[in-house]
């Protein structure tokens, strides 16, 4: 089940503000921009595999359009229909019907896991040749022949131009396609009040540009009509687009399941409307035992005067095992805030002793380390922190903690120590901020704050894509050829519940989205995974954390020339700017804050005038991919001018301003880079600061093949740590 996005780090998108999170996914081809493999050359059919076939998506037009007609003129193959029907689509796509149906003509029956879709681009094809006849045979035998497969939908759609009865098919039988979504978008567009065609639309298509539209019209106009179940997806469709105050009051009126009552108060909570004590007391009253009662109380208690607070707390102690410690660690807070200073000692070492796995424990253990690092005590603070790596090893705080460790150690002298230390973090959290540092401290050939700008890394992509965790045959064998728009089409009816996802459906559908361009959500979709809570779920999740596949869909490879290009123009680190850009706008081109920042870098208007004087640049649109990255980059590589090469000050400057920057280094004077970064006063900058150098360290340890082997090796002989524990 799929937890409330958490609002201040999904996305660590800070600096992008309030998005512009209805956008429409762009359904077209975007397989040329992720995860890109180098071109291949394939000489015969004999040599070729599934994954080359589908590697050719990568080629030049030109050269790929040889190469698949070199596999066509070979012996029967499973490789060789798969190259017919690659060249068809091709051909298609170039207007050229006439020629693409000989290499479609007889395909389904040597091509079983796409003879529907043999029969769609066969209909296509007599479509651009002009011979109506054929193209509309070829479309009933589609129906004759598969008549429940979901390309049907487009079949019925088609036909459905001529007669409405048809079109009236596919919404009874293919509400979630596109294709019958776009026929219903058609229909109300001529008459717009229709509200089971509204409702359609709330709960098939998130994707659409006008979404929220609609459910702003069911819930002002059609109120009356609408069943419980109708109120559940209209609430779960304004929790997604994180209109959070509507979708409480949606979810007030949904069937009253634990979940939607929390999402009730929460929702109220987070939409700053009045009501969500309430809903969250009605929680408590309705579902005494339910794990969302105890999330509803500690909600409560932050809402709530600190006696009643106190009161809220110790009942999640009493009667939640799983958040006692967070309900510990706020009641320590609290009774030191009220001077009770003894008490809240009591309370510490409860935690510390009954919930010492927690990871409120982590927190606590992780606070007395920076207290006692701060006092300069680096041997106390030495000893919390590795008190947090021997009791919450698997904590948020975990990796940093480790990583200062190491730092403390170097200021005691035990320079092995360190290093052990620093290998520690890069074998057990490779992925982190905190690795990145290490190898840094290691010596790695992996750039400092102030050598990585001038770094050029190898870069090695797939050349091949995962499999698909779930989904049908066709679904995997579409993904696997690079046609990402008609596997996305029949991912949408495939996918049956997406308010409680598997784990394995849920990071299908994030693959799915990226392939498609919508980078925002598909790395959400995949980056959620690690809230879930129910064991079986963690476990699923720690085996796919396992795959290449997973960290590949986090840190994908979009727009990679024009990166290439103005990086190598600025004399930049192509993967630094690929982190900015992932950080900024998730790769989205058409974005745009709140403040009015604009495309993939979030330029903002003035700004990016005032870049196009220095640069004599006449004309420029900031949601064009190119010119945003022209723009951008020039910026970039101003403030690492601004602060002679430092490329952390350079990146705390371009979320915050030069100007307060400025003024920070002022202040702080010589002082170490890590501390520094630690004390940036905005939380929002240091929290960019780490979230940019943590993406920019995953794409070199993922596609950097040095960086690679030598993570490799160090996870199979991982160095041990022997940790003193202050606790008792």
């Amino acid at each position: 089940m799929l937890k409330q996005r958490k609002t201040q780090v999904w996305l660590g998108l800070m600096a992008l503000g309030a998005l512009a999170v209805g956008a429409v996914i762009p359904v077209m081809r975007w397989s040329d921009r992720w995860h890109e493999p180098s071109p291949i050359a394939v000489t015969t059919a004999e040599g070729a595999t599934k994954k080359q076939v589908g590697a050719f998506k990568a080629l030049p037009p030109a050269q790929r359009t040889k190469a698949l007609e070199a596999i066509v003129k070979g012996k029967e193959s499973p490789e060789r229909s798969r190259a017919r029907y690659l060249l068809a689509t091709e051909l298609i796509e170039q207007g050229q019907g006439k020629k693409a149906l000989e290499p479609l003509h007889g395909l389904e029956n040597s091509y079983p896991a796409l003879a529907a879709h043999v029969l769609k681009q066969r209909a296509q094809a007599y479509e651009q040749v002009g011979d109506r006849d054929n193209m509309q045979a070829t479309r009933q035998q589609l129906l004759k022949d598969y008549p429940k497969n979901p390309v049907a939908a487009e079949a019925l759609v088609a036909l459905g131009r001529d007669n409405p009865r048809y079109g009236d098919q596919a919404i009874a039988q293919f509400p979630a396609h596109p294709s019958t979504i776009g026929l219903v978008q058609q229909r109300l567009k001529q008459n717009p009040k229709q509200p089971q065609l509204l409702l359609l639309v709330a709960k098939h298509a998130l994707y659409a540009q006008n979404y929220t539209d609609v459910l702003d019209d069911l819930t002002s106009h059609y109120a009356s009509q609408l069943q419980p179940n109708d109120w559940e997806a209209i609430a779960f469709g304004y929790w997604e687009k994180q209109l959070y105050g509507k979708a409480g009051a949606a979810y007030a009126r949904a069937p009253y399941t634990p979940l939607n009552a929390y999402r009730v108060g929460r929702g109220f909570q987070l939409g700053e409307k009045g009501g969500a004590i309430q809903a969250y007391q009605r929680v408590i009253q309705t579902f005494p035992t339910a794990s969302e009662t105890a999330l509803a109380l500690l909600r409560l208690a932050k809402l709530s005067e600190p006696v009643q607070a106190v009161s809220y707390l110790d009942q999640v102690a009493q009667r939640f095992p799983a958040k006692a410690g967070e309900a510990l660690l706020e009641k320590a807070k609290l009774l030191e805030q009220q001077n009770s200073l003894k008490f809240a000692a009591a309370v510490r070492q409860i935690l510390l002793t009954r919930y010492s796995k927690s990871d409120a424990a982590a927190e606590l253990r992780w606070s007395l380390a920076q207290e006692r690092g701060t006092a300069n005590d680096a041997q106390a603070a030495r000893v919390w922190a590795e008190s947090l790596m021997l009791h919450n090893p698997n904590s948020e705080q975990a990796p940093e903690a480790t990583y200062w460790s190491g730092k403390w150690a170097e200021q005691l002298g035990r320079q092995t120590e360190a290093k052990t230390a620093y290998e520690q973090v890069l074998a057990k959290y490779p992925q982190s901020y905190y690795a990145w540092r290490s190898a840094s401290r290691l010596g790695w050939d992996v750039g400092d704050f102030t050598s990585v700008r001038q770094l050029k890394p190898a870069v090695i992509r797939p050349a091949s894509r995962p499999d698909l965790p779930v989904g049908s045959t066709a679904l995997k064998e579409l993904f696997q050829l690079g046609q990402d728009r008609d596997a996305w089409r029949l991912w949408q009816v495939e996918f049956q519940d997406p308010m409680q996802p598997s784990v394995a459906e849920q990071f299908t559908d994030g693959v799915m989205r990226l392939s498609v361009g919508d980078y925002l959500d598909g790395i959400f979709m995949v980056s959620f995974l690690q809230e879930r809570e129910k064991p079986e779920e963690q476990s699923q999740y720690r085996s796919l954390k396992q795959q290449a596949s997973y960290w590949q869909a986090l840190y994908p490879f979009p727009f990679l020339e024009p990166i290439e290009t103005w990086s190598q123009e600025r004399q930049l680190n192509p993967l630094l700017v690929t982190a900015l850009i992932r950080q900024e706008s998730r790769f989205m081109p058409g974005i745009r804050s709140s403040v009015g920042a604009t495309g993939l870098m979030q330029v903002m208007p003035d700004t990016g005038a005032w870049i196009a004087k220095q640069i004599k640049l006449k004309t420029y649109q900031l949601n064009d991919p190119d010119d945003n990255i022209k723009l951008g980059t020039w910026y970039l590589d101003y403030t690492h001018q601004e602060y002679s090469g430092n490329s952390m000050l350079a990146i705390a400057s371009y979320n915050a301003g030069p100007g307060a920057v400025g003024g920070w280094v002022a202040k702080a004077g010589q002082q170490d880079p890590d501390v520094f970064v630690e004390n940036i006063p905005y939380a929002e900058t240091k929290g960019y600061v780490k979230s940019v150098f943590e993406n920019y360290w995953n794409y070199l340890r993922l596609y950097n093949p040095d960086v690679s082997q030598k993570l490799t090796q160090l996870q199979g002989n991982p160095a041990k740590l022997t940790v003193a524990t202050p606790d008792s």
